[in-house]
């Protein structure tokens, strides 16, 4: 795949997202098979998610650095799933990956996601904000 491809995917990702009121996302390429994504993404409810993706999709896509970055209408984070090799002495299965849920303090193990993944976690959270179960 080339980079643009995998822009074109991002973009759709973001497009498809029911809840998202605008982005301003930029596209970076490096060479044919890297580039660096960064921006925002605004929701319905006053979130925004704060992305950072420096991708290499020559054989597959490797996400060699990513940050999903989820806050809500009063700048308060709700999760931040990233890479950042800062937390090694958590000894947690997935290591480098991994979440902060509701707090910088609190990290648990994580798969590493994708912006498509992320976008329907921030979709169910705002659904259920508007449409609680009794």
């Amino acid at each position: 795949m080339r980079i643009e491809d995998y822009f074109r995917r991002i973009q759709k990702a973001i497009e498809d997202c029911p809840f998202v009121t605008s982005s301003a996302i930029t596209y970076d390429k490096r060479s044919t098979y890297e580039g660096f994504i960064r921006g925002e993404i605004y929701f319905l409810d006053g979130s925004v998610l704060h992305i950072r993706e420096f991708v290499d999709v020559e054989s597959d896509v490797e996400r060699l650095l990513y940050v999903y970055h989820y806050m809500d209408s009063s700048k308060r984070l709700i999760f931040r799933y990233d890479n950042t090799g800062h937390h090694k002495k958590l000894g947690l299965p997935t290591y480098p990956h991994h979440k902060h849920n509701g707090c910088e303090e609190k990290v648990v193990a994580s798969k590493a996601p994708d912006l498509a993944t992320v976008l329907d976690e921030i979709e169910r959270r705002i659904f259920s904000t508007f449409f609680p179960l009794d």
